[in-house]
């Protein structure tokens, strides 16, 4: 039997998406990347916007007319089969299962009984199979979230936070480690609180400190973490390492007093210049990157001038926003959806039309410098590479660095390259010794 594996959403979905393969492999059952030729296909769902619905809604319909040519089965697992699984039952009956993420414990089981063939019921210990760039991964470090923003329907999903034991994260990324990985991208739904769950205190800092120290690890980058839970000895540990980033992904959603207060979100606007302007000045080459939401319930062009000046005064390197997704079952479902369509969009227009003024002075303001670059391909047309040093997270989501090389890098290596000009998002430069 050949599975197909489709994996939709966020580098938290992916690794779940991993250990799926990984349980499969270690089954002894083939995954193809061919779905013309699968007998069955899993397809790993995110439900946490209506965009990302709609996008699963789609995959699982154009999927399931493979099933008139050689595919039997057709799975759905993930954040959309955790939160309307009776609804879509009911709705989607080419859909032989649906499987909630709290059944992931008898993930083995279940498959073995839809798909006929014996699957080791060992979801989350087999080890992983990475699916994309051999020198990166992600390394999940908690599950779930208990901040309990407004408009955020991740607790309803996921559950309540539960760090990942600190033995298991050091042997996890040893593993990735031996087996070629360089970069180790830190993830959960609030990095900065790993470890709160357990005793009330803040571990990130002990758990990097241990993680700088692990042999072929490169580079080690730290995603979402909360303006109110960056204390001076995480920025400390930061700046003493030998391999952790100088790039804080901190997601503050807005800048207005008043609208973080109905987000119930956690510190103010005070704070999060606060600490951004504490990070500048000990990190001068840190990389700020945020998330911002257009057009919550309520908003005033007060709240959103207020925005764009905290915007103006941080000076974020990179920001992604996003305009308001009305959510049921969230806390601001019961609050009016007040901000008409064309209002949300025309704030979202003006809050990226800012930041890509400043996004291109703070790039302009490299050109010269020289950095190192994780080259992760070539363009066949221009015969440049590709890459990403500390200022770009991976997948896009920033930019990248292209360079031209005489010396023919390969990919997953590491060059120094002086930057001579932006391209957009980007950054164009030389190899250099």
């Amino acid at each position: 039997m050949k599975i197909g594996i489709i994996s939709l959403g966020c580098a938290k979905n992916l690794v779940d998406t991993e250990n799926l393969i990984g349980l499969l492999q270690a089954s002894g059952i083939e995954t193809t990347s061919s779905y013309e030729e699968a007998d069955a296909i899993i397809i790993n769902t995110c439900g946490f916007i209506e965009s990302a619905k709609s996008e699963a809604i789609e995959t699982i319909l154009d999927t399931a007319d493979l099933k008139e040519g050689r595919l039997q089965k057709l799975i759905v697992m993930g954040c959309l089969a955790q939160r309307y699984k009776k609804d879509l039952e009911e709705e989607m009956p080419e859909v032989d299962r649906f499987i909630a993420i709290d059944e992931y414990k008898d993930l083995g089981k279940i498959l073995s009984s839809e798909l006929g063939v014996p699957v080791i019921n060992s979801y989350g210990k087999a080890p992983r199979v990475l699916s994309g760039k051999p020198w990166m991964a992600y390394l999940r470090i908690a599950d779930g979230c208990d901040n309990r923003c407004s408009y955020c329907a991740i607790p309803l999903i996921r559950g309540p936070m539960r760090s990942v034991p600190e033995d298991e994260i050091i042997a996890e990324a040893q593993r990735l480690a031996s087996e070629g990985v360089k970069e180790l991208n830190l993830i959960a739904q609030d990095s900065s609180r790993y470890g709160y769950d357990l005793d009330g205190k803040l571990h990130l800092s002990p758990l990097l400190k241990k993680l700088d120290r692990i042999e072929g690890i490169r580079w080690i980058r730290i995603l979402y973490l909360y303006p109110d839970e960056i204390p001076d000895d995480l920025i400390d540990t930061i700046a003493s390492s030998d391999h952790i980033l100088p790039y804080f992904d901190i997601p503050v959603q807005h800048g207005s007093d008043r609208m973080l207060k109905a987000m119930n979100r956690r510190g103010s606007r005070e704070l999060i210049l606060e600490r951004a302007a504490m990070i500048r000045r000990r990190l001068p080459e840190a990389v700020l990157r945020t998330t911002l939401i257009a057009g919550f319930p309520g908003e005033t062009e007060e709240d959103h001038a207020e925005t764009l000046s905290m915007i103006e005064a941080v000076q974020w390197d990179h920001l992604g926003a996003f305009t308001y997704s009305h959510e049921e079952d969230t806390a601001a479902w019961q609050m009016k959806d007040d901000v008409p369509a064309e209002v949300k969009e025309r704030r979202l227009r003006e809050i990226m039309e800012l930041q890509q003024g400043i996004s291109t002075s703070l790039l302009e303001k490299r050109i010269g410098t020289v950095q190192e670059v994780l080259v992760e391909g070539r363009d066949p047309l221009s015969g440049m590479y590709i890459g990403r040093s500390v200022l770009f997270a991976p997948d896009n989501v920033d930019g990248c660095v292209r360079f031209r090389s005489e010396s023919g890098p390969e990919k997953g290596d590491f060059v120094k390259v002086r930057y001579t000009r932006t391209a957009g998002h980007n950054l164009i430069g030389e190899e250099t010794e």
